[in-house]
């Protein structure tokens, strides 16, 4: 019997199957030979939210949750966020090495020339209400791209992809910047090439009629770092949601419009905006203690706290620490801050909070900073998908490589009604007028019952 194998013993049969256990997991579809009578369908493996099942095999992020790692293509958030700019990250998840000085100088040019869009993209956003939300303009504008680059369904051409790779990375900040410019009632500023990737995007959010709009550098430092810190965090809902669409051989264009509209979810996107409330809503250091206490009552919801996958302190949330007081150095001050402080620091030091691993994540301080930087509420999940779409765009390539690649099409458990007796209209049961949705009746007789 091999080590590397999983025996199980069907006690409805008393037959013993053994399963070959690779990379520590098994293939689900090994459990189908399960099964008591061979008419059968075979044995089903049921995971909602796929909460301990690997969907694919991936070299692009790495996370360790218990300790507190993420590494892209091997190398530490840590190492990427001090030396390194998002541009070169956004190069390294793609292509899977850091860039040569004359590679990423390609790069960065073709992206850098590629940051205008069609003026009938401009149009489209011009048709929105006064009051559409940011992101559902975002959803639309990456979505229409695909009408622009018909030529991107040829997703097995190579330079095709790297255009897409390109225009992606280079007009989402441009289509955020025009989201944010309707919803503010402000003519839309187009990109200004000689800034470089967070220049350009404040540049195109908050220039007024000066010649050239140059953000504080401290600011932009701050925003390139989060945007590293954004690019890619393994298979979450927004790139499982790229990858299921992608299968399907769209184009890629649609398929990251999958990941925005994913992102849109406030269960994914929206958590920095929950944590500004709930800081808001303590008002003051000295309710710190009343409002901890109300959380272990469950009457409140510590928000930016304890991650579905890291159970220790998200190395993301380390870093971004660091940019606070340069930010707010540059800006106005926010009472905020000391009150996120003083909640992290009295929550870490609450065996309540450090037994249930509920540490500060990276939400817990991103919303603070973007607030700082005059951005609305509205638009920060905006802003999370601009560094993200590197990602999307990443796991998207790599998924077109894979030789296990097949269209997503997951199994069910069927708990529906079967072989009912159609009822002509006239003898159906039921009120003469319906308001909201139909109540549910009763179960009709089997066909032969």
């Amino acid at each position: 019997m091999a080590t590397d194998s999983l025996t199980i013993t069907d006690n409805r049969t008393g037959q013993t199957y053994e399963v070959p256990i690779s990379d520590g997991t098994v293939r689900a579809m090994d459990l189908r030979q399960i099964k008591v009578d061979e008419d059968e369908f075979g044995m089903m493996a049921y995971d909602p939210a796929f909460t301990n099942t690997a969907s694919c095999r991936s070299s692009v992020t790495y996370i360790d949750g218990a300790a507190g790692i993420l590494e892209h293509r091997g190398y530490s958030i840590e190492q990427l966020c001090e030396k390194s700019t998002f541009l070169e990250v956004a190069y390294l998840l793609i292509f899977g090495e850091l860039p040569t000085a004359p590679q990423l100088d390609r790069w960065m040019f073709d992206i850098t020339h590629h940051t205008f869009v069609h003026e009938d993209l401009k149009h489209l956003f011009e048709g929105f209400r006064y009051d559409a939300h940011p992101m559902g303009m975002l959803l639309a504008g990456v979505g229409a791209l695909s009408t622009f680059y018909p030529d991107a369904k040829q997703i097995g051409d190579p330079e095709e992809r790297y255009m897409a790779a390109v225009r992606l990375i280079a007009k989402v900040p441009t289509l955020a910047a025009f989201s944010y410019r309707h919803n503010m009632g402000l003519p839309y500023v187009y990109p200004d090439n000689e800034l470089n990737y967070a220049e350009n995007f404040l540049s195109m959010v908050f220039k007024k009629t000066e010649d050239r709009h140059i953000p504080k550098e401290a600011l932009t430092k701050a925003l390139d770092v989060l945007f590293i810190l954004h690019a890619d965090h393994e298979q979450n809902c927004s790139t499982n949601a790229v990858r299921g669409v992608g299968s399907s051989d769209v184009d890629p264009y649609s398929a990251v419009a999958a990941g925005v509209a994913a992102l849109y979810g406030p269960l994914h996107g929206g958590a920095n905006e929950a944590v500004l409330r709930m800081l808001r809503r303590i008002e003051s250091p000295e309710n710190i203690p009343e409002f901890l206490e109300r959380v272990k009552q469950r009457d409140e919801k510590l928000m930016g706290f304890g991650h579905r996958v890291y159970k220790n302190y998200d190395p993301r949330a380390r870093i971004i620490q660091q940019y606070i007081e340069p930010v707010f150095e540059a800006t106005e001050y926010s009472p905020l801050v000391e009150i996120a402080r003083e909640l992290e620091k009295r929550a870490l030091d609450d065996e309540y909070f450090t037994e249930r691993k509920l540490y500060p994540n990276v939400d817990f301080y991103s919303g603070i900073i973007y607030e700082a930087m005059g951005i609305p509420t509205d638009m920060f999940t905006v802003i999370f998908a601009i560094p993200r779409t590197a990602g999307w765009v990443a796991q998207w390539m790599e998924m077109q490589e894979d030789p296990e690649k097949k269209i997503a099409r997951p199994r069910q458990i069927y708990t529906g009604e079967r072989e009912l007796e159609y009822v002509p209209i006239e003898q159906r049961e039921g009120p003469e007028k319906i308001v909201g949705p139909p109540a549910r009746r009763p179960k009709r007789p089997r066909r032969g019952a």
